[in-house]
């Protein structure tokens, strides 16, 4: 049974949001949730391992989707304790079976709300966070509409890449040369809609003037063809 415990607040601008936590084995995940008025989706952000739900950058994506409409889950995939184990071990941000597990639940928590849990889903994932969303997607075909990936891995998801059905946007800068190979190579292994976008001249953290504004058009976007039908 997945619990959360949520805190209950409201912006001048009227998005609702909550902090929460979603229950997976023994961890507790750390999230925030926020609704604007008539949502018409739901989009759960998976960071990137060494990232949090704090990132500026997921943020900003997330408050770009919140005035498109779309409700916003942005989730912690590692307990603080295994954020600190890991920032010297460097080792659970690559068990992508965990990590895609646990957005796995995170998915069901958002099925289970009452405000989300009509709403069609899609997932944005960063870094090892987007391999994560594509394990998730695999195992829960019928929930997920849609899949964004930002600098992200989606090569290290494995097999789950020829499983997924949800289709499926990388995003990678066009100085992010390592990376964007690796998602070249992960596209490649897509069975699903998909396509590649690079942005010019961007690095890994898309800090580049105007690069997240790009990454945030380009998921409204997706999100809005794959998951309302163009709307």
């Amino acid at each position: 049974m997945l619990k959360a415990k949520t805190k209950l607040t409201s912006s001048p601008n009227e998005i609702i949001e909550r902090a929460i936590q979603v229950r997976t084995g023994r961890s507790r995940l750390d999230g925030d949730l926020a609704v604007p008025p008539g949502a018409r989706g739901v989009v759960l952000v998976a960071h990137g391992t060494g990232s949090s739900r704090h990132s500026s950058r997921n943020r900003h994506v997330a408050a770009e989707l919140q005035g498109a409409g779309y409700a916003t889950l942005l989730l912690d995939l590692l307990t603080s304790g295994e954020e600190r184990l890991d920032s010297i071990s460097a080792q659970i941000r690559f068990d992508i079976p965990l990590l895609g597990e646990r957005v796995v639940h995170a998915v069901e928590w958002v099925r289970e709300q009452a405000e989300t849990k009509r709403l069609p889903l899609g997932l944005f994932g960063a870094s090892t966070g987007a391999a994560a969303a594509i394990v998730a997607a695999a195992e829960r075909p019928r929930e997920v509409t849609a899949i964004v990936s930002r600098g992200g891995r989606p090569d290290l998801a494995g097999s789950a890449l020829e499983r997924v059905r949800a289709p499926t946007l990388l995003i990678v800068g066009g100085a992010d040369e390592v990376v964007l190979d690796l998602n070249r190579e992960a596209l490649s292994k897509l069975r699903c809609t998909s396509a590649l976008e690079i942005v010019p001249g961007a690095t890994h953290l898309f800090e580049e003037e105007g690069a997240l504004e790009r990454v945030s058009r380009l998921a409204r976007e997706w999100f809005g063809k794959w998951m309302l039908g163009g709307a």
